[in-house]
């Protein structure tokens, strides 16, 4: 008796680089297709968001930033970045606390990332991006991060610094990012399933199990 194949699944996973619920939707994710390997076979792109697209190359203070774009409390602050750290640690996520003082201009690691996906190597790109940022407390816009990291998880380091002096991709990422607009997507993590299906926000694991299951039942 023939076993029944995967279902194939396209995922375009819309997010930015310094968002943390996209590094919690992304682990979940991940682990709810690691629940559905042998029922879905997903193919994984990642879109361009930028949460702060007008933030200057030298970035700015987080807490400043956080008050004054939602106008949240010491105290709402606070109970967030724990709750954040809580849900990363549970996926095997690191947040170190304090390290990410700053929120910086992602523009260009947009860019990097779009080049990646072109030699295969986006999702190790995207893990370490959020890394280098949450964990490690780096600059997600410095050339010389970007360049590094890029090196890191194989990708051309001569290349990313040829992409990286340029405006290269610069068109095709804007393009990318008015087009999930369009589409309404206002807020990131946003999971796109097929070119139908839309999981909003840092969901459970199980959240994103369930949706995968009935969408390859339903064929």
């Amino acid at each position: 008796m023939n076993a029944t194949p995967p279902v194939k699944m396209k995922i375009d996973f819309v997010s930015d680089v310094s968002c943390p619920w996209c590094v919690i939707g992304l682990r979940a994710l991940e682990d709810a297709l690691g629940r559905v390997s042998g029922q879905v076979q997903a193919e994984l792109h990642f879109q361009p968001f930028e949460l702060n697209p007008h933030m200057p190359a030298e970035g700015q203070d987080i807490t400043e930033h956080l008050v004054e774009k939602y106008g949240l409390t010491s105290e709402q602050l606070q109970n967030n970045r724990e709750n954040i750290r809580v849900r990363g640690q549970e996926l095997g996520f690191t947040f170190t606390v304090g390290a990410r003082n700053r929120v910086y201009n992602t523009f260009d690691a947009h860019r990097l990332l779009h080049w990646a996906e072109e030699e295969g190597r986006q999702l190790p790109l995207k893990e370490a991006l959020f890394k280098a940022y949450f964990t490690d407390g780096e600059n997600p816009g410095s050339h010389d991060v970007l360049t590094r990291v890029a090196g890191e998880v194989g990708l051309d380091k001569a290349r990313a610094e040829q992409i990286l002096a340029s405006e290269e991709y610069a068109a095709e990422v804007r393009q990318r990012e008015q087009f999930y607009q369009q589409q309404g997507i206002s807020s990131v993590p946003a999971i796109i399933i097929n070119d139908k299906h839309l999981i909003s926000g840092g969901q459970p694991a199980e959240v994103f199990e369930q949706a995968l299951r009935q969408i390859a039942a339903a064929g």
